[in-house]
């Protein structure tokens, strides 16, 4: 069945990949992104997840062309501080990851769920990442591994909230995925990082919710 799906960081990278799938296999797309170049094909919608008001327009414009919304993809995200170690990460550095990775989720989510609610089987899908598991914890951008746990916990909160609403979420890990910010020695393609995201947003049982999956299964929060 088509279905109708919004990426948040579609302009590239794994964001790129997972829309670039989705089209494929005749899917309605629409992507979204801080900037749009003029030569932009196919649907999409420009907002900040650091600006409140500009969601709630891209939502407004939105609702001018779809009635529903059946996929959310939250896969924008920052790593601001590669290689950091924690001893020198500032507050300010640590408080606009977690404005972006994290409360810029909440606020797309939170904008668009009145359309998710329309579609009577709908999905979230939070693009993570195992930088950010409790039970195997990375020295590494401390920064950005507590915005992934901390997006982790938000998956559970809105699995727990939104699953009488008929709304199924879930987290996934793409792994090391060769992008700009995965780098050229990263041992996987773009494609192979979608893989699980473009799962769990078409093929996965709907009954699949409040998981945290890698390489389609089931992984330690």
């Amino acid at each position: 069945m088509r279905k109708i799906i919004l990426i948040t960081g579609a302009n590239r990278g794994i964001g790129g990949a997972i829309a670039r799938i989705l089209a494929a296999d005749g899917h309605r797309v629409v992507g979204t992104a801080r900037k749009l170049s003029a030569d932009r094909e196919g649907d999409w919608l420009q907002f900040d997840l650091r600006d409140e008001g500009s969601i709630k327009l891209a939502a407004d414009e939105f609702g001018k062309r779809f009635e529903k919304l059946d996929v959310l993809i939250n896969n924008a995200a920052v790593m601001l501080d590669e290689g950091m170690d924690f001893e020198k990460l500032d507050t300010g550095l640590l408080t606009e990851t977690l404005n972006v990775n994290v409360i810029g989720t909440h606020r797309v989510t939170k904008t668009f769920l009145p359309f998710l609610k329309k579609s009577g089987d709908a999905r979230i899908v939070n693009v993570s990442s195992r930088a950010g598991q409790l039970n195997d914890p990375m020295r590494v951008s401390p920064a950005y591994c507590i915005s992934k746990t901390a997006l982790n916990g938000l998956t559970s909160q809105q699995a727990i909230e939104f699953g009488g609403l008929g709304i199924s979420v879930n987290a996934m890990s793409p792994g090391w995925v060769r992008t700009d910010m995965g780098g050229s020695q990263a041992p996987l393609s773009v494609e192979e990082g979608a893989d699980t995201a473009v799962w769990l947003a078409t093929e996965a049982e709907h009954s699949l919710t409040g998981g945290f999956y890698a390489d389609r299964k089931l992984i330690h929060w």
